[in-house]
């Protein structure tokens, strides 16, 4: 089956392989579903490729919580791999891991996330739906800060995507399972790893939402991803984490360490090349942080409305520009 995920990841803009015992064999290019309906997938196949690339210790896991993520290497290519239970047997789907890291220039950021990623401490938050190109946008900015700081940059992921070599800085990455446990511990443990910058992959339980707020107020630049859209629901959505008798206290910290959401969208570009990425910004200004601190979360829409020359932007506007420079059209993405 290898030879198959391996022929199948040359196809342009594919991200997703999708292998469902019995189906057709989907793949996902440019953020739509395409079937092989001459390609089907057996139970046998899928029982192969799960012991060739499952130890022991793994298949024991997948047989008690149904579900399992882990990396893979084929050939020259990396996968990120989740395998779950399903009624029509195991199922296999497939991330493409890119090798190369992005230039940071090329994905046209919006300029005041250059200056946010230069500062030295603080908690930058980038945010979307599962397939957005968070850890896509995660990656240049580490690669930026490598290039252009002497610093020590320690990463936390699940699982390790892109790989970075040292450039002014030094880098360690740690993958979960295979280097840490859990977030959490590996977070912990970093607090004493002499760390300048600090990437999360992701922010999903209170104690990794804690240390990292802990980590940002203490001298640190601290990266993390939410599966939100928006600033607000993001900040919703770390607040309420917390106990309730613990929530003002989370939103007096947030408020002081928090420096910029970023939440990102992949949308089809009008000459079906690719896609291309909306930026929603929000930046943790003193009327931002207010309203954090006051729990008025709604008022935060509007404040970005009037923080333009701060740098914020929302999304509707972004699309709005990509829209009018013809890069996207109305009916592909409505």
């Amino acid at each position: 089956m290898d030879d198959i995920i391996y022929k199948l990841s040359q196809e342009k803009g594919l991200s997703d392989i999708h292998l469902q015992t019995g189906m057709p064999i989907a793949v996902r290019i440019n953020g739509s579903i395409v079937k092989h309906e001459n390609n089907c997938i057996n139970k046998e196949q899928i029982s192969k490729f799960i012991l060739r690339y499952l130890k022991k210790t793994d298949l024991d896991k997948l047989e008690k919580e149904k579900n399992i993520d882990f990396a893979i290497q084929i050939k020259d290519l990396r996968f990120r791999v989740n395998i779950f239970d399903s009624m029509n047997g195991k199922n296999v789907v497939l991330r493409k891991i890119e090798s190369t890291i992005p230039n940071y220039d090329n994905l046209n950021f919006p300029s005041i996330v250059d200056d946010v990623i230069k500062i030295h401490n603080g908690l930058i938050l980038v945010t979307g739906p599962t397939g957005c190109g968070k850890t896509t946008s995660l990656a240049a900015m580490i690669d930026r800060i490598n290039e252009t700081r002497q610093a020590n940059i320690i990463t936390i992921e699940d699982p390790i995507e892109y790989i970075h070599q040292p450039k002014q800085s030094i880098i360690s990455q740690r993958e979960i399972g295979d280097h840490a446990t859990t977030f959490a511990s590996a977070l912990r443990a970093s607090l004493r790893e002499d760390p300048d910058v600090i990437l999360v992959g992701e922010l999903r339980d209170l104690e990794t939402i804690s240390l990292a707020l802990t980590a940002a107020e203490t001298g640190h630049l601290v990266f993390g991803t939410v599966h939100t859209n928006g600033a607000p629901n993001t900040i919703h959505r770390i607040v309420d984490v917390f106990p309730s008798s613990q929530q003002d206290q989370i939103r007096t910290q947030l408020a002081t360490s928090l420096k910029l959401v970023m939440t990102q969208r992949l949308i089809k570009k009008a000459d079906q090349s690719g896609r291309v990425a909306a930026y929603e910004i929000m930046v943790s200004n003193v009327a931002i942080q207010n309203l954090i601190r006051e729990n008025k979360i709604h008022q935060i829409p509007s404040a970005m409305q009037t923080g333009i020359s701060d740098g914020m932007i929302q999304m509707n506007k972004s699309i709005e520009q990509l829209l009018k420079a013809g890069v996207i059209n109305y009916e592909d993405n409505y």
